[in-house]
């Protein structure tokens, strides 16, 4: 269990760039910069069978593809979206309205004890703090802020996921809803926000479709694993090393391949010799890590570079 402060390096880059992001997180297990690549997947307490169905297929297939699946470790919707991540070998992350050592609901302890291996529990509240009521729409704008959008799946007309939504369209995330059985009151939530603007989804293909095309090229390809240390984020057992980019070979093989004017995306590729979907997933890594910069064109520098 660690705590780490907004401003230092392994605080989350795409929620620390917020005016709301929490002064400090407290963190079980490991966050990683790959963990920009996130989605979060969120929905009814009172899920039906259909609705926790389809959220494990959609997570599992998520995390599958290299995205981190981000929810609220609540009973329904949430348990299910930790489930399906951790089932496909990948990566997720639980956002609690208590400390990180207060696992609610109670029930949950054994997932939160495999999510705290595979991935993190989180919580801008320090350890010993109960999940008070007041603190969960604050716990909902973390799970907003840490991903690039949220999937809602199953949610009723006052549901906490649709307060989940509201943040991240405040923050221009992405807000997709996944449409239930219309006799279903616990889908009366999605329903109304797709009638709002929110993309309609029924798949892990339709909420790729719905990512920035920079981030779609870091995706594995389909039915593949990659392992944390094939991409160069494995974490010694034992060792802090929270949000350190893993730079190995391939990565300073991209650093050198940036010369002495800015580059594209192609310029990297045919110095380096690496392909498209790697180049641009070490680009990312290396620029999450403050080593590169993305200027106007698309084009890219090393950090040190004015």
């Amino acid at each position: 269990m660690r705590r780490i402060a907004l401003g230092d390096g392994g605080y989350p880059a795409q929620l620390g760039v917020l005016a709301s992001a929490p002064p400090a997180l407290w963190i079980r297990g490991w966050l990683l910069a790959a963990d920009a690549l996130a989605v979060a997947v969120v929905g009814s307490r009172r899920a039906t069978p259909y609705g926790l169905d389809l959220t494990e297929r959609i997570s599992r297939d998520l995390a599958a593809r290299g995205v981190t699946v981000v929810s609220g470790l609540a009973r329904g919707i949430d348990s299910a979206a930790h489930r399906g991540a951790l089932a496909a070998g990948g990566r997720t992350i639980a956002v609690l309205g208590s400390g990180v050592d207060v696992i609610y609901p109670p029930e949950n302890r054994r997932l939160a004890e495999q999510i705290a291996e595979r991935g993190a529990l989180v919580s801008q509240w320090s350890p010993g703090t109960p999940p008070l009521p007041f603190h969960f729409p604050e716990r909902n704008r973390v799970i907003a802020g840490l991903t690039l959008g949220v999937v809602v799946i199953e949610a009723a007309e006052r549901s906490g996921s649709l307060i989940t939504a509201g943040f991240a369209a405040e923050l221009g995330r992405e807000v997709m809803a996944m449409p239930g059985r219309v006799t279903s009151p616990e889908s009366s939530g999605t329903h109304r926000l797709i009638q709002d603007g929110a993309a309609l989804v029924t798949s892990a293909d339709d909420v790729i479709a719905q990512l920035p095309v920079r981030w779609q090229a870091c995706l594995r390809p389909r039915d593949t694993r990659l392992a944390a240390s094939e991409v160069g984020l494995e974490v010694p057992a034992g060792e802090d090393r929270t949000g350190d980019l893993r730079a190995g070979a391939e990565a300073d093989r991209v650093l050198s391949a940036l010369g002495d004017d800015p580059a594209t995306i192609d310029d990297v590729i045919e110095r380096s010799g690496i392909g498209s979907g790697r180049a641009a997933a070490l680009l990312l890594e290396l620029e999450l890590a403050g080593r590169v910069r993305q200027i106007d064109g698309k084009r890219f520098v090393p950090a040190h570079r004015g």
